[in-house]
């Protein structure tokens, strides 16, 4: 019997709580789940994939079936090589709907063999987004409740700076 892995694909800069609840949502459908981040250096991250991939290590830690993952290149040829069955995308409101589709529907052109899982946040993490995070932690604003702790350890260390 074959696992079915999702791969939950971003940048993540960083990991919030609004990722993490799409973590857990993921986990209940799928077997196996892999964050798979992107340097992505167009989008000028704050922290580097190195420092990502071990802020989402450490906040995902005490789950089982999750691995994280850095991936560079077409999102269907990475999915295809760790043999996933789906890609998962967080819609917070209807903004967010069709750049979203969009891409689930040229990753189908891509490889109709993927589908793409759209995912609502709770509630309570509908408006969040990493660049909200960001800005509140630059401007000395707390994200408590909104991002792990070590991650808002991690972000009032960089502005810190």
């Amino acid at each position: 019997m074959s696992r079915r892995i999702g791969i939950y694909p971003g940048t993540f800069d960083p990991f919030t709580n609004g990722h993490l609840d799409l973590v857990q949502r993921g986990l209940r459908i799928f077997d196996h789940l892999i964050v798979g981040v992107a340097p992505n250096p167009k989008k000028n991250p704050l922290f580097s994939i190195e420092d990502r991939l071990s802020l989402i290590r450490e906040t995902l830690k005490a789950y089982e079936g999750v691995s994280v993952e850095m991936f560079d290149g077409l999102l269907v040829d990475y999915v295809a090589g760790r043999k996933g069955v789906a890609i998962i995308r967080g819609l917070r409101a209807v903004s967010d709907f069709e750049y979203e589709m969009q891409m689930a529907l040229m990753n189908r052109r891509l490889s109709s063999d993927i589908e793409t899982v759209f995912m609502m946040p709770s509630e309570e993490y509908s408006y969040l987004t990493a660049t909200i995070v960001k800005e509140i932690s630059s401007l000395g604003g707390s994200v408590r409740g909104l991002v792990p702790s070590h991650v808002e350890k991690a972000l009032k260390k960089k502005f810190r700076k």
